[in-house]
């Protein structure tokens, strides 16, 4: 039996590595998401069961594992040197005299793209990854072996002649992944990543695994810094060795000439907005890795290689009007409409114009004639305004006082750039504002993730969060992906939050600045939602922890008539609007707690939901009127002042104990 089960195993493995290959690689799937997972959920439940059949180079292991608490350091077999930069064709005639001085006639390049991600070392020995390291300072890096096993087009296993082989790569995001996930951040109010690069680095040097996983890096390989027992001549026949490994390796050129070398350099340039990442400029490489060794290094980059560096490709066009849309975060933003310029291989229409503060500062007015390019080679954004070409008639440009989205306020706060739509159920704001009214901390209705949600809207199912409780069975289940099961599944999981507290629904309409501390306050104060709605500003103000702008916000809020149509329909749905949260007992009552450090057996939220379910109180910093401070795992200045002052610290099992006394 376990001869079958081992060898079940081996093939799941081999089959899903075949479909990893064929999907990131070469961009050719042979099967559907769903017939894949299923072949991975088979596998991981034989691991699960069997575990002395798994292996560190299962395919399984890409999903995750335990965070680190630090990366560990790793010197390099091979250093991994920089590369001097050219930043104009003059610098690439230098060079080739350089290489010619010494080799005549017979010196030959390989051109390459360069990616601009982060690059690493790639190690295996006897045809398995053992070790993924980062650059660092060339000699030494960082040990990401965990985060690259998550990185699907990097093989776990190859099919390789040799012992022990090193290759180099670059680890990118992809463009499309990285919109993709810019816009998920965006959605959940977080702050957006500068670029692909950035959003790389930031994902493969992160502690916790899972988190790589989710962002869907890539890999692609440039060299190999080390194959025992090989013997290649030239680079371009390691590249293509590489391939037969199954990696996606750079695509190349092989030139014999400063002016192919050029012509190159200058095709690439072209096609610079094809590729699915970034490039920041082209490579230039001696082909014969003998005369490699001959030209020699310097200590931080070699003689025998230049990267040559595209300057920000900039052009002239005429802004032909200016709109604002809205983002879902209900943010106000400008952008231009220009007559159509070709830049950095693509068709630009529109430039972003980020806010008002930006179009003032430059001046930019409909008619004008301005230099584009683009910022990092994906956002088009205008460089200056040629004033001397602008029109009698042009005008200074006027932010709207409306949403040009719903027709609601816009409001501009003190010490912000940005203009922010008031509406409530604002149908740009739509998607993102259900899934904060649905997340854990709100009305905590499971199922209704990101996709569920843009899913139910794209079929015009949801208009509003309200739209959530006139659901019905029927339509759910003339959904893709849904059938009886998960359609009363998701029902039963709305019907259940129509009986939460006041406090979870205050905090789920997303009102600016009343957060989940800020909505305890007010329900336990005011008792219902009526009560609120008719309070004045100085009864608002005499609630604990409520300031003026909060005040003022949660009045502007509810005097919106979007606000009062969307708590309407919830009235109508039967969603509570009372406040009844219960203590379970009255144990900690005139406590106050401290949580410091990581928690291992509950969350920060789950422990503030416990002790005041037992009439105590969370506090964020510790005080002579502290009762206990409750320290999890790396607790820092807290812990110490707790010392300090001689306030007791239990551990979790302690407070465990206290809650049963």
């Amino acid at each position: 039996m376990m001869d079958a089960i081992a060898a079940e195993v081996a093939a799941l493995r081999k089959e899903i590595e075949e479909h990893n290959y064929r999907y990131y690689v070469l961009d050719d799937p042979v099967i559907s998401d769903y017939e894949y997972d299923k072949l991975m959920r088979r596998l991981i439940e034989l691991e699960k069961a069997y575990p002395e059949l798994d292996s560190g180079d299962s395919p399984s292991h890409r999903v995750g594992g335990r965070p680190l608490d630090m990366f560990e350091k790793v010197t390099h077999a091979v250093a991994m040197q920089s590369l001097n930069d050219a930043f104009d064709y003059e610098e690439i005639y230098a060079f080739d005299r350089r290489i010619r001085a010494v080799l005549g006639d017979r010196a030959e390049y390989v051109v390459e793209p360069k990616v601009d991600g982060l690059s690493v070392s790639l190690e295996y020995e006897n045809g398995v990854f053992v070790r993924g390291a980062t650059r660092g300072d060339g000699e030494v890096g960082e040990n990401v072996t965990q985060n690259l096993r998550t990185v699907r087009s990097l093989p776990l296993r190859i099919d390789c002649e040799y012992p022990r082989i090193i290759v180099r790569g670059e680890v990118y995001m992809s463009k499309k992944v990285f919109e993709e996930l810019n816009a998920e951040r965006e959605l959940k109010g977080l702050p957006l990543f500068a670029n692909p690069r950035n959003a790389a680095a930031g994902s493969l040097r992160q502690l916790d695994s899972r988190i790589t996983a989710e962002r869907k890096l890539d890999l692609v390989v440039f060299n190999i810094q080390l194959a025992e027992g090989a013997d290649f001549e030239n680079h371009s026949e390691a590249l293509e060795y590489l391939r037969t490994l199954r990696f996606r390796s750079n695509s190349y050129k092989v030139c014999r000439s400063a002016d192919e070398v050029i012509a190159e350099i200058e095709s690439i340039g072209r096609k610079r907005g094809q590729f699915p990442f970034e490039i920041d400029g082209a490579v230039v490489k001696l082909n014969s890795l003998a005369d490699r060794e001959l030209i020699g290094s310097t200590a931080k980059a070699p003689r025998w290689a230049v990267a040559f560096k595209y300057p920000p490709e900039k052009k002239p066009s005429v802004i032909k009007n200016i709109t604002v849309q809205v983002g879902r975060t209900g943010v106000l933003t400008p952008k231009a409409e220009i007559e159509p310029v070709y830049i950095g291989g693509s068709t630009v229409t529109y430039v972003t114009l980020h806010n008002s503060d930006y179009i003032a500062q430059k001046d930019i007015r409909i008619g004008d004639t301005v230099i584009v390019q683009k910022a990092g080679d994906i956002i088009p954004e205008v460089v200056e305004v040629d004033k001397s070409k602008r029109p009698e008639w042009a005008r200074p440009f006027e932010f709207p006082l409306t949403c040009p989205a719903c027709g609601s306020d816009v409001v501009r706060e003190e010490g912000e750039v940005a203009y922010r739509c008031t509406g409530a159920e604002c149908p740009a704001q739509l998607i993102r504002n259900i899934i904060h009214f649905v997340s854990r901390d709100a009305m905590n209705i499971e199922g209704l993730g990101t996709k569920v949600v843009e899913q139910l809207v794209q079929e015009g199912l949801l208009g509003s969060a309200a739209d959530l409780y006139y659901l019905d069975r029927e339509s759910l289940m003339n959904l893709p992906r849904f059938g009886q099961k998960s359609a009363d599944n998701l029902l039963q999981q709305i019907e259940r939050s129509k009986s939460n507290d006041l406090s979870r629904l205050l905090y789920a309409f997303g009102i600016r600045h009343i957060g989940q501390k800020a909505a305890k306050s007010l329900a336990k104060e005011f008792r219902t939602l009526s009560a609120l709605q008719q309070a004045d500003i100085s009864d608002i103000l005499r609630v604990p922890d409520i300031g003026i702008i909060m005040a003022e916000s949660l009045k502007n809020w509810f005097s919106n008539s979007q606000s009062l149509h969307l708590i309407s329909r919830l009235k109508d749905a039967g969603v509570n609007m009372s406040y009844q949260q219960e203590t379970e007992s009255n144990r900690f009552e005139g406590m106050t707690f401290v949580l410091t450090g990581t928690l291992s057996r509950y969350t920060r939220n789950e422990a503030t939901a416990i002790i005041e379910a037992n009439g105590g109180k969370v506090s964020s910093s510790v005080s002579k009127k502290t009762t206990y401070v409750v320290a999890g795992e790396e607790a820092g200045s807290k812990l110490d002042k707790a010392n300090t002052l001689g306030i007791p610290v239990p551990t979790e099992a302690e407070f465990e104990k206290l809650l049963q006394e």
